[in-house]
């Protein structure tokens, strides 16, 4: 059993928002509140920085209001709320008309907050983006149609981040907090300061390792996430998700009606190798999309009038996009009322207002300025959509602005686009879809678990651990468990090597288990689970022999640390450290050389373009790392270790000493390769000649960059990998190791789960050659799909390994008996009598 200690830390691990807030009595609230806004108004209290994602039509301004009020009333101070333009009257009519507070005041600057009378101030985003209010001056702040927080790398969240920081109360409401990635979810819990976003990210979501910010829910994490979720966010669709009466909030039906408009095939230009098409290509760029709405005003307007006149009695909104659309439907339509983004905004607020109350029958307006927080839903039922975009979250608020609680008629919504756009359409539709499905998740998990997280720690504690099974061969020994309680029990000095690639902090994770090391908020914890095992590899390794540990320093990206450049983490230095604190003699470093133009494919933090528009922010390419650690001998007057490695000089040559020891090989022939044949080679098999020249000649940079000039100019210089990397000069720099030849490539050909971070066969071969006898113990903790003990197998030793993740630990055990089998097989010559 592991100690108690690492118990407690492995519990410490559950992420659950705690409560930052206080209790009130839900006889408080004002009594105008309905009972599902009353306990949300009490729950949001209690956790003090939470946020709420209810379904259009509950009442979210009403309970951001009331929040304020009863915050003020415990802790004194004034409130802030943050509204999108357009929609500060929906919030004075409510505080007025429905609770009878004093108005909100609404301010533009500091100096206007510290002049107004009343207690809760109204501003909108830009006046707080652009630094005319400080937040911190406010005891509570509310943001509504907090949905601008979802872009992690836009100006208002950045913005927004810093400048909310410290404030004790914080409030964030919307109805569609994500309907693309489930990513974007983090982001609020960011700015309410439940938990930084970048270790949220590494926590929930896995890193494809050939692509950058390619993230995904990781499958066995996806209910654990719907929980921690729910321990700070509350999701509600209607009343009866928190156990009250539906009456009133019943939705009418909606009828969505779909209008192709036939553009012009005759400019369908031409394709890459100069062909005319014959029709037109899908509109899937944001800029062949521009260009369908500019091609197509004129059909679009028509479509949209001709509806329109067909339905005389009816009131509508008319949503476009484009200033010359705006133009199209006044000249079509000359009684349609408009707002733009230059108009008077006092002009602009009552004309929303008019239309709102019904004095306005035709209303054209843009998704940017009425999509968020207007209630339209009481006098008009119909919504024509001029053109449609990629923006699903706006799509989706525009939509909600009729359809809503309180509506009385079945809602039409009219949608006008192109035959290119079809794609367009696809992507919007599955992206509603998507949004149905996550809030019909998360108000499960209410409905399951009630509005209290004390049952949730429980839940997410469910893969603490794993059962214990332990497989031995004639030449191996692997086991599925966590590799601390394992090596706990393990033999003093019973290892000969221990080579590994330890997990890089918490850049990946390989399991769903809670013991899994890639499970940790930051390096600093991670390294806190390190020390439970890094006393036990010291213990179990025989006095003298060597502890090979493959590392990588970190990249840290900029939107995660606030810098606005990808940084790097010395991972490989902080590890260095922590083995030598643990009682490990440091001894060397190998560099393996790694693909600078992959790496940049996978990280985005080298970019070409970038470099050219300012160099200071470019560093250079990773490389991996092995780090050599030493346990010392029992007789440290001459350093040998207490078993050493030994070889003969008939076995291993002077000859080959030399070579091995430099690092680098003349190539065969009668000479060398020149630049001009260089030029002229495939491909493919330019980066291993090139490596060859560069090893056997004076290197010259200017010539090396001319080389690569030439190559780019003939074609053949591929952005997807690099084929001129200068080769090494030095033993302490491997620039010739297959980054190819891992176990991946047999899990890819078996359609098997990929490890997301595989140790090359040319490293462990290496290694165990150098610091292994034959018969030895060859040990991996974190043994992965068994690539140390298979090679050790393969070499004549014995290997043992240790693997968390059960499905790793399956197809490992897999390798290692046909290893086994192959290594046992006879041979002819083992049925020849000696001295026959």
């Amino acid at each position: 059993m592991a100690p108690i200690a690492y118990h407690d830390f492995l519990l410490s691990k559950i992420a659950l928002a705690t409560d930052a807030g206080f209790e009130i009595s839900p006889d408080e609230v004002n009594p105008i509140a309905k009972p599902h806004q009353r306990d949300s108004i009490v729950w949001a209290i209690k956790g003090g920085k939470r946020a709420l994602f209810q379904s259009f039509g509950l009442g979210k301004s009403l309970q951001q209001l009331e929040w304020c009020r009863l915050v003020i009333k415990h802790k004194g101070g004034k409130a802030l709320i943050v509204l999108p333009l357009g929609v500060k009257q929906e919030f004075t009519r409510d505080a007025v008309e429905l609770l009878g507070m004093e108005k909100p005041e609404y301010c533009r600057n500091m100096a206007e907050v510290y002049a107004a009378a009343s207690s809760i101030i109204i501003t909108n985003y830009e006046r707080v983006r652009d630094g005319d209010i400080d937040p911190t001056y406010f005891i509570a702040a509310s943001l509504d149609e907090a949905s601008c927080l979802r872009g992690y790398g836009s100006k208002t969240y950045q913005t927004f981040l810093d400048k909310f920081q410290g404030v004790p109360y914080k409030l964030v409401c919307t109805a569609t907090p994500s309907p693309n990635r489930y990513k974007e979810l983090i982001h609020y819990a960011g700015y309410l300061e439940i938990m930084d976003t970048g270790q949220a990210l590494t926590r929930f979501f896995q890193r494809d390792s050939t692509k950058a910010n390619n993230l995904t829910l990781y499958p066995h994490k996806e209910n654990e996430f719907w929980l921690w979720l729910s321990s700070w966010a509350l999701f509600i669709t209607k009343p009866s998700d928190l156990g009250y009466d539906d009456t009133g909030y019943e939705l009418p039906p909606i009828q969505i009606n779909y209008h192709i408009v036939e553009v012009n095939q005759d400019d369908a230009g031409c394709d890459k190798d100069g062909q005319v098409k014959l029709i037109r290509d899908a509109a899937l760029s944001l800029a062949d999309a521009a260009r369908e709405k500019r091609d197509s005003i004129t059909d679009r307007v028509a479509k949209m009038k001709e509806i329109v006149d067909a339905n005389p009695d009816d009131s509508f909104i008319l949503w476009h996009d484009l200033e010359s659309e705006r133009h199209a439907i006044k000249q079509a339509m000359p009684d349609v009322v408009d707002i733009y983004g230059s108009q008077d905004y006092d002009v602009r607020e009552q004309r929303v207002i008019d239309f709102s109350n019904g004095k306005i029958k035709k209303f054209a307006t843009k998704k940017e300025l009425s999509g968020q927080g207007c209630n339209f839903q009481k006098h008009c039922h119909r919504a024509i959509y001029l053109g449609i975009d990629y923006e699903a979250n706006d799509f989706l608020q525009s939509i909600h602005r009729i359809y809503r609680f309180l509506q009385t008629e079945q809602v039409i919504i009219d949608i006008i686009y192109t035959e290119s756009e079809q794609q367009i359409l696809k992507v919007l539709l599955e992206k509603w879809k998507q949004h149905n499905y996550m809030t019909e998740k998360m108000t499960g998990i209410i409905k399951k678990y009630g509005l209290h997280s004390t049952s949730l720690a429980d839940k997410m504690a469910r893969s603490m651990g794993v059962e214990r099974v332990e497989v031995k061969g004639k030449n191996y020994t692997i086991v599925n468990n966590d590799c601390i309680i394992e090596t706990a029990q393990m033999p003093e000095n019973s290892i000969d090597l221990i080579v590994t690639s330890i997990p890089f902090s918490n850049h990946y994770e390989y399991t769903p288990s809670y013991n899994d090391f890639g499970h940790n908020q930051d390096t600093e914890r991670f390294f806190e689970q390190m020390d439970f095992l890094a006393p036990n590899l010291h213990r179990i390794l025989k006095p003298g022999r060597v502890y090979a540990c493959h590392v990588k320093d970190r990249v840290l990206f900029g939107n995660a640390t606030g810098t606005g450049m990808p940084t790097m983490e010395p991972f490989h230095m902080l590890t260095t450290a922590h083995y030598m604190k643990h009682g490990f003699q440091y001894f060397g470093m190998i560099t393996v050389v790694t693909d600078v133009v992959r790496e940049n494919n996978q990280t985005y933090r080298l970019g070409w373009s970038e470099q050219c528009k300012d160099g200071t922010k470019m560093g250079v390419g990773c490389p991996e790392y092995i780090l050599l650690f030493r346990k010392l001998p029992t007789d440290t007057s001459h350093a040998y270790a207490d078993t050493p490695v030994r070889k003969t000089k008939q076995e291993y040559t002077r000859a080959q000493w030399q070579i091995d020891a430099h690092g680098y090989w003349r190539s065969s022939g009668n000479r060398l390769l020149t630049k001009t044949e260089l030029a002229t080679i495939p491909v493919e098999n330019l980066q291993a000649v090139y490596r060859k020249y560069s090893r056997e000649n004076v290197y010259d940079y200017a010539e090396h960059v001319k080389l690569a000039k030439q190559l780019d100019e003939n074609g053949k210089l591929p952005a997807s990998f690099m084929v001129v990397a200068p080769g090494s000069w030095t033993d302490e720099v491997w620039d010739d190791i297959n980054r190819m030849r891992t176990l991946n490539t047999s899990q890819s050909q078996k359609r098997k789960q990929m490890h997301v971070c595989p140790l090359q066969f040319d490293i462990v071969e290496r290694l165990i050659n150098r610091y292994s006898n034959p018969g030895d113990v060859v040990f991996d903790p974190f043994g992965g799909l068994m690539t140390v003990p298979l090679t050790a197998v393969k070499m004549g030793r014995q290997g043992y390994g240790i693997e968390l993740n059960t499905d790793y630990f399956r197809d490992g055990l897999g390798y290692l008996k046909t290893a086994e089998a192959q290594r046992e097989a006879p041979t002819l010559f083992d049925f020849i009598e000696e001295g026959a």
